[in-house]
């Protein structure tokens, strides 16, 4: 799934990106607010990680703008600022989590595991559909005592469509969660290929990829 990184400090965005991403994560990584909140409102985020100190407009302000707007990815808010009114502020603001800089990049990771678990109306701890289960934080996948071995991109597109189930997610919508440059699969039959291989993988299981022609792609249980 996507993740949201902003930070002003080049060094630290590189490496928590480089993280998550080696973890199967499409990163985006900006380095001011006002990216951060254009980024927020056109991706459906699994979480975001906010620096209080951005430029254009400041960490804190991004999580109370796009709450606003009905933004609900958990936040995970880092800072120099260490006084309890900071951490109040900034959970009252919005954010779901706040660590203090500097601190450890497996600590950081780790939160983010936990944010993901916490149940919330768009990010249930477990995915189901029929005997199939996903665990977004731990990425792992099983149906019936079986464990898939799933590239990154078939786990983000199975991911994606079990989020949306009973619903249909279309092409773009996948493209957004899965590719960092969303365009590049979109109109072309890099989706398609990704999900016969992924149909193959699943096959044993009581679910069924199905295509909606000129609309997308469900996971129904069968």
């Amino acid at each position: 799934m996507r993740v949201l990184v902003a930070t002003a400090d080049d060094t630290l965005g590189c490496l928590v990106a480089e993280r998550l991403t080696s973890g199967g994560y499409v990163t985006d990584l900006v380095a001011d607010g006002r990216r951060a909140l254009s980024y927020g409102r056109c991706y459906d985020y699994a979480a975001a990680v906010l620096d209080w100190l951005l430029p254009t407009v400041s960490g804190i302000d991004v999580v109370r703008l796009l709450r606003r707007r009905g933004v609900s990815a958990p936040v995970l808010m880092i800072s120099g600022k260490d006084t309890p009114e900071d951490r109040v502020a900034g959970l009252d603001a919005g954010a779901d989590d706040f660590l203090v800089v500097p601190f450890d990049i497996q600590e950081l990771l780790a939160r983010l595991r936990a944010l993901q678990r916490r149940p919330a109306q768009l990010l249930p701890a477990r995915l189901v559909v029929g005997d199939l289960e996903c665990d977004p934080a731990s990425r792992q996948v099983s149906f019936g005592g079986c464990r898939p071995s799933l590239t990154s991109t078939e786990l983000g597109i199975l991911e994606t469509l079990m989020r949306f189930s009973p619903a249909v997610a279309d092409r773009r919508q996948i493209a957004q969660h899965v590719w960092v440059n969303d365009t590049e699969p979109f109109g072309s039959n890099t989706i398609d290929v990704h999900l016969a291989r992924l149909r193959a993988k699943l096959s044993g299981s009581r679910v069924r990829i199905e295509t909606i022609r000129g609309v997308g792609y469900r996971i129904v249980a069968v």
